[in-house]
């Protein structure tokens, strides 16, 4: 029996020596193979599956065993020429040695270049994570809410291409024809050029609005001609609610018109109609007075971020004067303080006597003519 696996002598102990290490080290390797098989679906499917959920387990084991096999097969037999024995078949310990020394330092060195890659991309992701969380503001959880978004997004995208690429290179390191992946990579991102150009269009475009900050949530921001408040910002999607209750949901690559109605500051406008008897420069005054009383009320003070503006004389109406009037207040006040402003216009203009115009019809009634009586 020994005679067909080996030339020369051969003895048993020596072979089962050889053969215990062998299974010894396959073992090793397949428990280390599951370990990183395990960690990568931990990664891939988070709290979707339990780890003893027979989808979880199934593959685990079939990696085990796969590596297990691999790894006793490829080192039996230089094992035993390790040991002494010369083996009739099986991967010969040359032929072995010139291929760790050459294509695998290769592999080696490819795995070593993409694990670094993944972890320095991770850690400038963490970098720029930081940076923008930087600071106390009132929008700092929504900058650390937008930082993660980017930063989740580059990286899985930056370690799936890093692994494609070394595992193509690693393919053809074991003379593996990697051509026909190539082919059917083209063929499927062709596919997807084609079918899905629409979702990567709505993805790009929501990368590049959360990048640029255009709109954050809790935002007041009129799109495509529909206002209302920002409830949720996603890659392919932003969320809006009107005042009636609404939900409105926007692809970001259908985004033709974005107003952003709460970004830094804000100002509420109004056009103040006075008669054409009245005098503007005592208006103003007046109105500079309510403004000032406004900016010194503790209750409105802290949402005013400038004194009352009044341009002057806007328009001409067919029965009025129109006065321009704004005032500066924070993001999301300027209703607030804007209503109040108006009723104390109506107080101060009932106080010092300044009528409010309205449109009047002037009616003429004509007597009809009696004829002379004799």
């Amino acid at each position: 029996m020994w005679e067909r696996l080996f030339e020369g002598p051969t003895d048993a102990r020596i072979i089962v020596v050889a053969l215990v290490l062998t299974l010894a080290v396959a073992w090793l390797a397949a428990r280390l193979a599951r370990g990183l098989a395990a960690a990568a679906l931990r990664a891939i499917v988070r709290d979707t599956l339990a780890p003893s959920s027979p989808l979880v387990r199934a593959p685990l084991r079939l990696v085990g065993a796969a590596a297990f096999l691999l790894v006793a097969f490829t080192l039996l037999f230089p094992a035993f020429e390790l040991a002494g024995l010369r083996p009739r078949t099986g991967v010969h310990l040359r032929t072995l040695a010139a291929w760790m020394f050459g294509p695998g330092l290769r592999v080696a060195l490819i795995l070593v270049l993409a694990f670094a890659v993944a972890r320095a991309t991770a850690l400038l992701v963490r970098r720029f994570e930081h940076e923008i969380n930087l600071g106390t503001g009132l929008d700092a959880l929504e900058r650390a809410k937008r930082a993660r978004t980017l930063g989740s997004v580059i990286k899985n995208a930056t370690t799936a291409l890093v692994a494609g690429i070394a595992g193509l290179m690693v393919l053809r390191e074991f003379d593996l024809d990697i051509a026909p992946v190539l082919t059917g990579a083209g063929i499927v991102g062709l596919a997807v050029g084609f079918g899905a150009q629409t979702l990567v269009r709505d993805i790009i475009s929501g990368f590049f609005l959360i990048l640029e900050d255009q709109v954050r949530v809790g935002d007041v921001a009129a799109i495509n001609g529909t206002g209302g408040l920002v409830e949720a910002i996603n890659l392919r999607t932003i969320v809006l609610r009107d005042e009636e209750g609404t939900v409105h949901v926007f692809p970001n690559g259908a985004i033709n018109t974005l107003a952003n109605r709460s970004k830094d500051h804000a100002y509420y406008v109004m056009a103040l109609a006075i008669p054409y008897d009245e005098d503007p420069d005592r208006v103003t005054a007046v109105l500079r007075e309510v403004g000032a009383g406004l900016q010194a009320d503790p209750a409105f003070g802290a949402s005013i971020l400038g004194p009352i503006e009044i341009p002057g004389v806007d328009a001409f109406a067919d029965w009025s004067v129109q006065l321009k009037v704004r005032i500066k207040t924070m993001p999301l006040k300027q209703w607030e303080v804007g209503r109040e402003l108006r009723r104390r216009i109506l107080r101060a203009f009932e106080a010092h006597k300044i009528a409010i115009p309205f449109p009047g019809h002037p009616v003429t009634i004509r007597q009809p003519e009696r004829p002379d009586r004799p």
